[in-house]
């Protein structure tokens, strides 16, 4: 007996049981390569899970942020980020304030705060979001590229930043324009 629970011997069969475990090895489990990735303002953007799987709870993504970018300040009004560091250095925008976050650095972004992110250092930094709940993700896809090719991202278009616009209010984002420079 572990914390006052009997213990229990999981056998291949109770994995294979859908009577007893009604989830298949897909939803408990994403394996090197199965992510869904998108090219996101030349970032890339894998998740690791996605609504669909968590019942809408939330959804995960790793991002590989090229340095000196990052997405343009906004305010979500649905969802909870919390960002973990993996690699690298990122300046965050929270409200009024601007700080370093390294490896090994969380930062919680509550929903309704002006925030954004930005690789800050010399090299490819990587960030691991919770997005709370999921639903986001699916923003992400309609203005992202497939990644067919992990060793760059596509050349920069105008017409994404214009597509995040239109698309930011069924999401419940709000883009804001500051000013080049202030951050």
């Amino acid at each position: 007996m572990i914390f006052g629970i009997e213990k229990y011997e999981v056998t291949a069969n109770s994995y294979n049981n859908k009577e007893r475990i009604n989830m298949t090895t897909s939803q408990i489990i994403n394996q090197p390569g199965g992510d869904k990735s998108f090219w996101v303002l030349g970032d890339l953007y894998a998740f690791k899970v996605v609504g669909e799987e968590t019942n809408g709870n939330y959804s995960v993504v790793e991002i590989l942020a090229q340095q000196q970018n990052g997405p343009p300040p906004h305010i979500h009004h649905r969802e909870d980020e919390g960002f973990y560091v993996l690699d690298g250095e990122f300046s965050f925008l929270y409200i009024d304030r601007t700080f370093t976050a390294t490896a090994g650095s969380f930062v919680h972004i509550p929903k309704g705060t002006l925030h954004t992110f930005n690789n800050v250092g010399t090299a490819p930094g990587r960030v691991l979001v919770i997005i709370t709940p999921a639903g986001l993700e699916k923003l992400f896809e309609e203005i992202g590229e497939p990644v067919t090719d992990m060793s760059s991202p596509p050349p920069f278009n105008p017409a994404t930043i214009e597509k995040l616009l239109v698309l930011a209010p069924k999401y419940q984002l709000e883009i804001i324009n500051i000013p080049p420079n202030t951050l």
